[in-house]
């Protein structure tokens, strides 16, 4: 990351495609993680193993996650809910697992059918599967706290929780820890103060953040969350996405503007906005009447724009 100020993690072919009706052909999403590759992007997370009778739209995650690997350079990530789902990944290749405990009981038995101490101990029981892995091989796992900034089913949440379970995720083995406005409840005072009592604790182990547009203040959230360190955002291309399980959750980040906003301050994100811009195109053409977001796709780049100097 030498190169680059901040890592923009696409999230699109997984957040994005799991609250979608329509199924995107595999082709497509292929080309989409190829496309964005291009432009720049150093990290996808390309699918989830989920069964796929709860979420079809990732029936092809092997698939995928093949031709994702054979893109130089390109961090493949995959969303796991259970160590089935692990063992689905690695056997697959994948070289980033990430797996979240949702902070909101209530969230955590809507959306995987556990409390949030069963799902821990289902993310040690992943660890100890990881260390039969050999080392030189094992994949990257990050350890996602979500529903941190309240819930839709909940409401608000005790942030002396979130820094309990974040410690929790750093003593059973997690390479880092996420956190994530899930619902879109955050305000950027909400975001430095959780962060820095979550950083606290577990150090340079808090990684990044996954926020939601929802409410329109992802990119203000964004922006709070790198002055508490963070170096990793996560975004959607078209602000494609949300929660299936949490009503009223959708709009992940636009992935165009927040590179657009994070390169205008100065920031290396490693990313081509014109080629990012056109990636749009074979969503649009792959998803007919999915609504995509995004003001800078809407307004195009400013007259003498330059990116941050390399």
């Amino acid at each position: 990351m030498s190169d680059i100020d901040v890592e923009i993690s696409e999230v699109g072919p997984r957040d994005g495609l799991q609250n979608t009706k329509a199924f995107m052909p595999t082709e497509a999403k292929k080309a989409w993680i190829s496309a964005e590759a291009a432009a720049g992007v150093r990290e996808i997370e390309v699918c989830s193993f989920v069964p796929p009778k709860l979420l079809p739209q990732f029936v092809d995650a092997a698939e995928v996650v093949a031709h994702a690997l054979t893109i130089p350079g390109l961090a493949v990530a995959a969303l796991i809910p259970n160590l089935k789902g692990a063992e689905r990944a690695v056997a697959a290749g994948v070289h980033k697992l990430s797996f979240t405990i949702s902070v909101s009981r209530a969230h955590s038995l809507s959306n995987v059918r556990k409390t949030p101490e069963e799902q821990l101990e289902e993310f040690r029981r992943i660890v100890a599967f990881l260390k039969t892995q050999p080392k030189e091989k094992r994949a990257f796992l990050s350890g996602g706290l979500s529903t941190v900034f309240g819930c839709t089913l909940e409401g608000r949440i005790d942030e002396r929780e979130v820094v309990r379970l974040a410690v929790a995720l750093a003593e059973a083995g997690a390479d880092d820890v996420s956190l994530a406005d899930t619902v879109g409840y955050a305000n950027p005072a909400q975001i430095k103060r959780v962060f820095t009592a979550v950083r606290r604790e577990i150090g340079d182990t808090l990684t990044s953040a996954h926020l939601h547009n929802t409410r329109g203040l992802g990119l203000a959230n964004a922006a709070a969350a790198l002055e508490c360190g963070i170096k990793t955002l996560d975004s959607s291309l078209g602000g494609l996405g949300g929660c299936p399980y949490a009503p009223g959750a959708s709009g992940n980040i636009v992935t165009e503007d927040l590179v657009f906003m994070l390169e205008a301050m100065g920031l290396r994100t490693g990313i081509d906005l014109e080629k990012l811009l056109g990636v749009r195109r074979i969503l649009e053409e792959a998803l007919p009447g999915a609504e995509l977001f995004g003001n800078l796709a809407l307004a195009g780049l400013p007259k003498g724009f330059a990116r941050a100097a390399a």
